[in-house]
Order: C-alpha cells, then structure tokens, then sequence
C-alpha cells in the first residue's frame, strides 16, 4: 500500500466524552488520501474502547502510548508512526470542520517554500457552546517568511497558529526541526510550529477549519500561570539560539503580553467555571 498524502495523528488521553465526535471529524473529510493514527495514552476511562469502535474504517490506526512521560510522549509516539508527507495533530477533543483536510493540503501543495498552514478556529466551551468565533491568524494573516512569522509569534505574546487541529505542516520540516518540542511543555505546539518555520514560509488558511474546546480538562487553560512563565522562557531561548529572528525588544514587548494574555485567559477559565456551575 502506498504512503497517504496526509497524517492525522490523535493523541488521546481520558477523552471518552468526546473522542467520536474527534474521530468522526477527520473520517467524514473528503477530497485528500490521509490516514489517521491514534494513540491512547493509558486512560482511565473508556477513550480506548470507543476509538476501537471505528476500527473497522482502514484509514484508522489505534494503537496505545506507555503510561508516563506527559502529553510530550504521546505527541511523539503517535508522529512517529505517522507515513503521509503532511501531518496535522488533533488532540482528543477537539474537531475538525468539513473540507480543511483537502484545502490545507492544497495551499502546501500550491506553495512548496511553505512548511507550515494555519486556519482559524472556534473556541468552544464543553457542551459545544461558541466562546470565540474565528480566532486566529493574528498579524500573520498573509502569506510570509517563516522568519517574519515566530518573530510576530514573539512579539504577540500569544499563539496565532491556534492549537494543533487548526495547524498542517510537512512531516518532513518536523522531523528536520527535531520533532515536538518538550523544553516548554505548555508550548509545545507553538514552541515546535517555530522550529518548523526556521525552515521555510508560512501560509495561512483565512477559513475557520477547527474547534478547540476550553473546559476544565484542558490543561492549557487550567495552568495559564505556567504557561505565561514559560512563554517568557521561550522567548529568551528564541532570542539567545536566533537572534537574527527574534531581539531583545520583541521579547520585552512579547513578555508584557504574555503576561497580559495570561490574565485574561484566568478570567475567561472563571466565567467558564461559572457558566458550568
């Protein structure tokens, strides 16, 4: 059988409430040859059983990660068994919209500089509630030099590339870029979507392809103290190894907004823990 054009790789962790509706997502996708991989990384629930379910589509691979090691281990055990030349990562609760598959592919297709695509997204809350309609793509919302967009990255203070589902890149730029990226491990992906652009442009999906649920799982929102701080961290790494990319006054500018975006991120976890009261 010949490698798919296309990766989907799920790294699932106690996601039963929603790993369906994520498996449904990418196996709906139409116009693009792609596999989709999914690891379980030791759930307590019943993640595993109910991916297990879909197993009679071929596309679908399941398989399980080795208890230990954080998200960064089932990130990179559920890449590496991935064999399309794109690769896009959809964490276990989150969706994928109809036709973002087949149009990322072929924005990479049609800009082979490119190494990197990124659509936005509708933040959702957990019973499927809009929070945010279209985020994304801030200052980066044009074609550019990989270069122009992590020092853009920096100096936002945030992550304009969204969360992995929003995000499809070349296998082979992460592979180069040394894979997912664990030194700041509530960075992850925008830490390694910026190894990845050292190597080459970027290109943006204006459409809105991704959801991305906030709830009181979702580690990202519930932990936006450290996150903020290893932004920080980030950003000084970024200006010490690439200093050609990234100075000292992007990472000024960049850490007060951190530090801004965090606190705003604690208040809208607030009103969220609210509304689910």
């Amino acid at each position: 059988m010949n490698d798919p054009t296309l990766s989907v790789v799920v790294p699932a962790y106690n996601n039963a409430k929603y790993i369906g509706a994520t498996i449904e997502s990418v196996l709906s996708q139409e116009g693009v040859d792609f596999e989709l991989v999914l690891a379980d990384h030791s759930s307590t629930d019943e993640t595993l059983r109910i991916a297990e379910s879909y197993s009679a589509d071929d596309r679908l691979t399941v398989t399980e990660t080795p208890r230990g090691g954080g998200a960064p281990a089932n990130w990179r055990r559920v890449t590496e068994l991935a064999s399309g030349r794109y690769l896009k990562l959809v964490c276990g609760d989150d969706v994928l919209r109809p036709g973002v598959l087949a149009r990322q592919v072929a924005l990479l297709e049609e800009h082979p500089e490119a190494v990197l695509t990124a659509c936005r997204r509708d933040v959702i809350d957990s019973s499927g509630r809009t929070l945010i309609a279209g985020r994304g793509l801030q200052k980066i919302n044009r074609r550019m030099s990989g270069t122009e967009a992590i020092r853009r990255s920096v100096r936002g203070g945030t992550n304009p590339f969204g969360e992995p589902a929003s995000v499809m890149m070349r296998r082979e730029a992460l592979e180069q870029a040394g894979g997912w990226w664990g030194e700041f491990p509530y960075l992850i992906d925008q830490a390694s979507y910026c190894r990845v652009l050292l190597g080459g442009e970027f290109v943006p999906d204006d459409e809105v392809g991704a959801t991305f649920r906030m709830s009181n799982e979702q580690w990202s929102v519930a932990l936006v103290k450290e996150q903020a701080r290893q932004a920080h961290g980030f950003h000084h790494w970024m200006s010490v190894h690439h200093p050609d990319v990234v100075n000292a006054t992007d990472v000024r500018i960049g850490n007060i907004r951190a530090s801004l975006a965090a606190r705003a991120r604690r208040m809208a976890y607030a009103i969220l823990r609210g509304r689910m009261r």
